[in-house]
Order: structure tokens, then C-alpha cells, then sequence
């Protein structure tokens, strides 16, 4: 499926039905006076978070929505029927921006959650509301109420328990191709990965959770290179990071990589550099083991702890996920709150 992060649309909630100018008209009742009803309200546009969605395709399609008009009232004080309302599915992460007003209005980050963003119109009044002692026949009625009109930007932000960090071709597709259900794209030159995928992870008895590939990043992605903004805006809803490490050789040594990506995230949002972290060597079946030993005592010598994998082999694989499973229990205790960039 082709991913798609952000979309504007245009929605436009019902006008409300017309009050009605009725006389009351029965046998026996020869002064019956108005009756007119009113108007029925126009119907709400309102955003539903749906977990089953995973990009805004579809809205990109449909760039203009409006809900149900409501009915014109009627004669015995009847009132008009509502306009229908209008519910426009997004998926979990969705952050909704009016446009015009240059405002962040909320965010979608629960399944089922359901917001308002345009309210239908009100429902016109009948000449019923209008009797007074001296004007016991009133003809006159209000329109309903125009309906509101908004320009709506939606931007896709994943939400994830874990988020791969890492260079082009670091070896995240492969990673999470072996450890869950998803198929990214995989191939021996940069930038292979375009669009985050979301795999889920099982851990049998105790649980699962979900990763996110996030496509590599390059230095300077912070001021956008590489679709760095594009990109970055994924890592902001995970609850850890996973940064992996290529050993093959590249002008910079593996430590240098890492400490590239920690300051372009570090320049992107300072509390990303806060956000728990692990860093797993890759690749390890591509070169001499005295690589290995050297990166690691290099991460060592840092302070910084590692973890050696071969995602092609299958070697490493189930530590890498005993550790981020152990990690997330530390944190379970402490969401993620939601940013509003």
C-alpha cells in the first residue's frame, strides 16, 4: 500500500432546515393559532480514530466532505429531521491542523477516539415562537443556520512501541522482516526504504509489541536532507529507540554514525535524546570478528552498551529481543506524551 502522511481537506458541516409557517387548522378548533415547527439541525463532521488505517490514502482522494443538510420543519410543531452526520475515519496518530487558522486542534491518539470538527448548523425557528399577544398569526420564520467550513490539514505521525534508527541500508528492513509479519522492500543500495513500515512483534505468552522502520537517516536530516522532516516526525511516537549500527565499512567508523544520528535528533527535538535507547551492531556475518571486537569496545570506551546481531543468519536475534522487550516494561509505567510540532 502506498504510504501517505499528509493530506489537506475541505469539510463543510450541514446548513440547518428552515422554520415552518403553519396555521394550526383543526374542526372544532377554529383559532387554533401558528404551529409551524422548526427547523432540523444541520449534521456534525467528526474524525474517528480507526486502528485498522495505517496511511491517509484514501482521504487524499477524496479532498472535499460535507455533511447532511437538516430539514425544514413542519406544521403541527414538528420539528425537522437532523442532517446526517458526517464520520471521517483516520488512522491512530493523526494530528488535525486548521489551516486558515494556523492552529493545532488535537490529536488522535486512542482507537475509537472520536472528535467534532465542524458543527452543523441550527435548526431555523418556527413562526410558533413568534406569537405574542397582538400578533396571535405570525407568519414569520428563521433560516437555519449556515454550516462552517474548515481546511483541514492531517499530518500521520505512527504510533509505536519501538522506532529502527539507523543509516540507509543499516540493515532495519532485514530486521524487522525476520522478527514480525511485515515485508518491507530490501535491497543492497541507500534508501531502499521510502515509506515506515509497522511490523508486530510476538513474545509468546507475555505479549507483542509493534516496530516501526523508519526510513534511513542521514546527516543534516534535521534541517529536511534525505526527507529528514518527513521521516523524523515517526520517531516522536515511540516509546524507545533501536539504533542500529552497520559494521560494514563506510567513511565514518560505526561510533561516529551513531553520534551523527543522536545529534540530529538531539537538533530535531531535544527530548528524543532522552527517549530510552539501545544500540545493536548489524551485519556481523559480513565481517571479520576483530571488526566486531573493535566497534564494540569503541561503544564500550563511551559509555554506551551494544548488541551484536546478524539478521541475515538469525544470530543475536532473540537477546536484541529479550532486551527491548525488558526496556518496555521499564517504561510501561511512563507513556509517551504526545508533541504538537
Amino acid at each position: 500500500m502506498r504510504f501517505i502522511d499528509e493530506v489537506e481537506i475541505t469539510v463543510t458541516s450541514g446548513r440547518g432546515g428552515r422554520g415552518s409557517s403553519s396555521m394550526r387548522r383543526e374542526k372544532f378548533v377554529p383559532l387554533g393559532g401558528p404551529d409551524g415547527g422548526d427547523g432540523g439541525r444541520g449534521g456534525h463532521v467528526l474524525v474517528q480514530a480507526d486502528a485498522q488505517l495505517t496511511s491517509l490514502l484514501d482521504l487524499r482522494t477524496r479532498p472535499t466532505w460535507k455533511a447532511g443538510d437538516g430539514s425544514a420543519g413542519g406544521f403541527r410543531q414538528m420539528t425537522g429531521a437532523y442532517g446526517e452526520d458526517l464520520v471521517i475515519r483516520m488512522p491512530v496518530g493523526t494530528l488535525v491542523k486548521d489551516l486558515d487558522e494556523d492552529l493545532v486542534l488535537f490529536e488522535l491518539m486512542r482507537d475509537g477516539e472520536v472528535r467534532t470538527v465542524a458543527e452543523g448548523g441550527i435548526g431555523g425557528l418556527g413562526n410558533l415562537h413568534f406569537k405574542t399577544s397582538t400578533n396571535r398569526a405570525p407568519k414569520t420564520t428563521t433560516p437555519g443556520g449556515p454550516g462552517v467550513s474548515r481546511r483541514l490539514g492531517l499530518e500521520l505521525k505512527l504510533v509505536a512501541d519501538v522506532g529502527l534508527l539507523g543509516y540507509p541500508n543499516a540493515g532495519k528492513s532485514t530486521l524487522i522482516s525476520v522478527i514480525s509479519a511485515a515485508r518491507p522492500k530490501i535491497a543492497d543500495y541507500p534508501f531502499t526504504t521510502l515509506v515506515p513500515n509497522l511490523g508486530v512483534v510476538s513474545m509468546g505468552d507475555e505479549g507483542s509489541f509493534v516496530v516501526a522502520d523508519i526510513p534511513g537517516l542521514i546527516e543534516g536530516a534535521a534541517e529536511g536532507k534525505g526527507l529528514g522532516h518527513q521521516f523524523l516526525r515517526h520517531v516522536e511516537r515511540t516509546r524507545m529507540l533501536l539504533h542500529l549500527v552497520s559494521l560494514e565499512e563506510q567513511e565514518l567508523a560505526p561510533l561516529a554514525r551513531w553520534k551523527v544520528l543522536r545529534d540530529e535528533l538531539r537538533r530535531y527535538d531535544e527530548a528524543l535524546t532522552e527517549r530510552p535507547e539501545l544500540v545493536v551492531l548489524t551485519k556481523a556475518d559480513a565481517v571479520p570478528e576483530a571488526v566486531v571486537a573493535a566497534a564494540t569496545r569503541a561503544f564500550q570506551a563511551e559509555g554506551v552498551p551494544v548488541l551484536v546481531i546478524s539478521a541475515v543468519a538469525r544470530q543475536g536475534i532473540r537477546e536484541v529481543l529479550h532486551a527491548v522487550w525488558r526496556r518496555l516494561g521499564e517504561t510501561a509505567a511512563r507513556p509517551v506524551e504526545p508533541g504538537l510540532r
